[in-house]
């Protein structure tokens, strides 16, 4: 057993000394169990490469069925013990805030037995190495073939402002206009291709879209925003659609999770919630 899961954690990491501070044990006595296995199967495993290994064709094959015979161990393991199975979403930190954490006491209700771990981050996922099961991000296709992905809504880009900033002015400015109110920026650079320009304009930076967004309700100037994470903040009249920011995005957000042969309903009745709550924003 120790072997399998030395090559186990080997073959998702494809590095022995990352391996190694997964297991918790020296790299040494990763390469050791490799031997062993290679040994007791008579069959090489791992191509030795300067940085790392791979996956021989029969290890890749091999790696699958241990990956997949430890999933079902750990499940089985969960449902003798009776505790509730938990599930792990990865969501870019916009995501998080403007539309998953509002969200979450509906997924509870129906579904209370599901502990439900939450990862903010714009790093792409991998969904072995971060145990993660759902992900949300904002990309592009297409997709590696070992996930699948579903749609969950288009960015439209538009400017927004709090009612206060405006005061008594128009509700739909012009380039013009705009370049006379503070200018509020995030780590996308929207402002230079709304006006053209590779120059550096001026106001604060923020590096999370959300912290524009929190600016902007504060009354501390303009963003250019995806209309989905700020829809209730329009509805409640908290912040102003000022006009369409142009230029639009090659990137949309999509729900994506690893394919696999193995039945979970748990999983499967998330990422239709996840489906049903956030699809069309």
């Amino acid at each position: 057993m120790n072997a399998l899961r030395a090559f186990a954690a080997a073959g998702s990491r494809l590095n022995f000394r990352a391996a190694s501070d997964d297991l918790g044990v020296s790299q040494g006595a990763v390469a050791q169990q490799i031997r062993l296995l290679e040994d007791h199967l008579g069959q090489t495993l791992f191509t030795r490469l300067p940085r790392g290994v791979a996956l021989t064709s029969a290890g890749a094959i091999y790696h699958a069925e241990v990956k997949r015979a430890f999933d079902i161990l750990r499940d089985a393991t969960g449902q003798v013990s009776g505790g509730s199975e938990s599930l792990t979403i990865s969501v870019t930190p916009t995501f998080a805030t403007r539309l998953l954490i509002q969200s979450l006491p509906s997924l509870n209700a129906i579904l209370p037995e599901v502990n439900i771990r939450t990862i903010a981050t714009v790093a792409v996922t991998d969904f072995d190495r971060d145990q993660v099961d759902i992900a949300v991000r904002e990309i592009r296709p297409p997709f590696p073939a070992e996930q699948e992905a579903q749609l969950l809504f288009r960015q439209n880009f538009i400017l927004v402002c709090s009612p206060h900033l405006l005061k008594d002015g128009p509700c739909t400015v012009t380039p013009d206009s705009v370049r006379s109110m503070p200018l509020l920026h995030d780590a996308y650079g929207h402002w230079q291709t709304y006006f053209g320009t590779g120059d550096r304009l001026p106001g604060p930076t923020f590096n999370q879209v959300s912290l524009a967004i929190d600016a902007a309700l504060a009354g501390q100037g303009v963003a250019i925003v995806s209309r989905a994470f700020v829809q209730d903040d329009l509805k409640a009249g908290r912040l102003i659609d000022v006009g369409p920011a142009g230029g639009g995005s090659d990137r949309d957000y999509y729900l994506v999770r690893k394919k696999s042969q193995r039945p979970r309903p748990m999983l499967d009745a998330v990422w239709s919630w996840c489906l049903d709550t956030f699809s069309g924003h």
